[in-house]
């Protein structure tokens, strides 16, 4: 038995070799690798067939895969030359794991509610958390750690031999979670992970099905939970810039799917099963993902899964999802403008309903078969023949509407606990303290505490100052500066009202002023540019930033005058701190809408929301 890369298969004197073997049978594995309709298209893969017609054409072929969609199961047929009735598909349907997405809101959040989940469902079991990056990995699995969860990270960085003893310890339960890089659980089988949690969203469905595949292969139930913020979509994107077009129209589009997924109130089995090409019935899910676990209410759709057909035809069925949803919602965009479209009958014929609406019958009209991605043409609708018949002789759709994440508020209590509920007596209480103090002290409130930290207090109840410094966004300089009355209140409210406090974890964090932390603020102390501090510390520009949020969280006071009085102009610098005394939220999205006639950056926004934090609430 010889494994052989298709790299090497590809080199003059190894098919030279071959020829001279007697090859009694080919397998391909990862048979998706030769589409480039697919999230892994290798080239050379394509080159298999040629490789094997110069080294013995009548050899028996096996192609196999675990993440072949429709179309790349053709493209595989094709591309080998194999006859299409040989084809043996069993169920992508895994009905042991359990299907869910939370929304990822604050770091600190996040990682909590993993602590939590591990500690309280899976203390001592196996499982896997998926991230983006090494240093999340590393990050990651060093909280864990001080929180008395055996965790190890795991990526490409580490040499060999620390990755293969990681493994050899994850496999022998020496270690219980590993924190890793898509590369690791390739060809590792073991059939008690538990749990495989998403960090970051993966770039396509396929590499999420492949992940959560993970978890569960004794057959037991396993739980498949994915943290989902749109802004790390766009940070995905941002890496397809310089790849050529074709592909990166493809990494978008399977990026767009994996959007769709997360925001889909729809059950999350049918839309996993559907995207790999099997039908199935949301009933035969058992309440096995969030969706069907706590279903939202159904909405009936026949005329407006109509209205989305019509606009597809309207527009030839020659442009991607986003065009259409301009036309349909009349949006008169610079392309809606040149080419007439505005002018067209059904153009604005859904402008009475939101995006997350019609996103939600795109989907539902997609899951019908009525209109699809036609993938050749890098994702343009087409009406199927199915569809043109639907608008001779509609039938009742019933949908639920997708996930708004930007606006919702999510629970993630469940049938173990989970995180506490949110006590809106004591929140609106905190918050009308927090306004008084405020006012003292002549400063917007949400510099004493931010609402995040607020709702964290009306769930846990914290009436210490050791209790308040566990606090998401409270540091020890803040809870010694403003904390006193609001321990005060909530230590009254719980007695009062016969409150049993929750018994929380503690959630223990690794020193604030890591290694990187300490190397960034002695150098802005010495006041060095912060381009020359990202690239000492291998970090992008966002991501310093990132960081230096994280210091001045913390309670750092970051001295930056040095290096803002340079790269921003002094009108911007002066309207942005007003704009922040008077603002009701340090939110930077909400400040880049107000002041987007001023033709300010978001970068320079955040660097001087960034010094009117150390100045104002450190």
């Amino acid at each position: 038995l010889l494994y052989v890369a298709p790299e090497t298969l590809t080199k003059e004197e190894n098919i030279e070799f071959f020829q001279n073997c007697n090859i009694s049978f080919v397998a391909v594995d990862e048979a998706h690798c030769i589409s480039e309709w697919g999230h892994d298209f290798r080239p050379e893969y394509r080159r298999i067939r040629v490789m094997l017609d110069a080294i013995a054409r009548e050899v028996p072929i096996m192609a196999l895969t675990a993440t072949a969609t429709p179309k790349v199961q053709q493209d595989i047929l094709k591309n080998l030359d194999m006859a299409a009735e040989n084809t043996f598909i069993s169920s992508f349907n895994r009905d042991n794991l359990f299907y869910e997405i939370r929304p990822k809101i604050k770091k600190d959040q996040t990682i909590r509610q993993i602590i939590q989940l591990i500690k309280e469902e899976y203390r001592n079991e196996s499982g896997i958390i998926y991230v983006q990056n090494r240093k999340t990995a590393e990050d990651l699995a060093e909280v864990l750690s001080v929180n008395d969860i055996k965790a190890a990270p795991y990526h490409a960085g580490l040499d060999p031999k620390t990755r293969a003893n990681t493994q050899d310890a994850f496999l022998m339960e020496d270690i219980d979670v590993i924190c890793a890089t898509i590369a690791f659980g390739m060809g590792i089988d073991k059939p008690d992970v538990r749990f495989v949690i998403h960090y970051d969203m993966p770039k396509s469905i396929e590499n999420y099905y492949q992940e959560t595949g993970r978890a569960g292969r004794d057959g037991i139930v396993g739980k498949c939970v994915a943290f989902y913020n749109y802004q790390d979509i766009l940070r995905l994107e941002k890496f397809l810039r310089d790849k050529p077009v074709a592909e990166r129209e493809m990494g978008a589009q399977l990026m767009q799917e994996v959007v769709a997924y997360a925001e889909t109130a729809s059950c999350r089995r049918r839309f996993l099963l559907h995207y790999f090409g099997e039908g199935f019935d949301d009933e035969n899910c058992h309440k096995m993902c969030d969706n069907c676990k706590n279903p939202k209410e159904k909405l009936e759709v026949q005329q407006e899964i109509a209205s989305v057909i019509k606009c597809v035809l309207d527009l030839n069925e020659n442009y991607l999802m986003k065009t259409v949803m301009d036309f349909l919602l009349g949006r008169e965009t610079k392309e809606m403008k040149d080419f007439r479209f505005a002018e067209m009958e059904n153009f604005g014929i859904g402008e009475s309903r939101d995006e997350n609406f019609w996103s939600s019958i795109f989907r539902h009209a997609m899951i019908n078969n009525l209109i699809y991605k036609e993938i050749e043409q890098f994702g343009l609708l087409k009406v199927s023949e199915a569809g043109k018949k639907y608008l001779e002789d509609p039938f009742p759709i019933t949908i639920t509407i997708n996930h708004d994440y930007d606006d919702s508020e999510y629970d993630f209590d469940d049938e173990k606990g989970g995180t506490a509920v949110l006590d809106e007596t004591l929140m609106n209480m905190l918050k009308d303290l927090r306004k008084n103090i405020a006012k003292k002290h002549n400063l917007p409130p949400y510099i004493i505490f931010q609402d995040p930290s607020l709702e964290e207090m009306a769930t846990q109840y914290p009436i210490s100052m050791e209790d308040m410094s566990k606090i998401v966004g409270v540091s020890l300089g803040k809870a010694q500066k403003y904390a006193q009355p609001f321990l005060e209140l909530i230590k009254k409210y719980c007695e009062e009202n016969d409150i049993e406090r929750p018994m929380d974890i503690t959630i223990k964090t690794v020193a604030n002023k890591s290694k990187m932390k300490v190397n960034i603020i002695t150098a802005i102390d010495r006041k060095i540019p912060l381009e020359d501090i990202s690239k000492s510390n291998d970090l992008s520009m966002p991501e310093l930033l990132e960081e230096l949020d994280g210091i001045v969280n913390s309670g750092t006071k970051l001295r930056l005058d040095y290096y803002l009085n340079k790269v921003v102009d002094e009108y911007v610098r002066e309207t942005v701190m007003d704009y922040f005394k008077e603002a009701e939220t340090d939110d930077v999205k909400l400040a880049f809408q107000e002041l987007k006639e001023e033709e300010i950056t978001w970068e320079e926004i955040q660097l001087m929301r960034l010094k009117f934090l150390s100045d104002y609430a450190n």
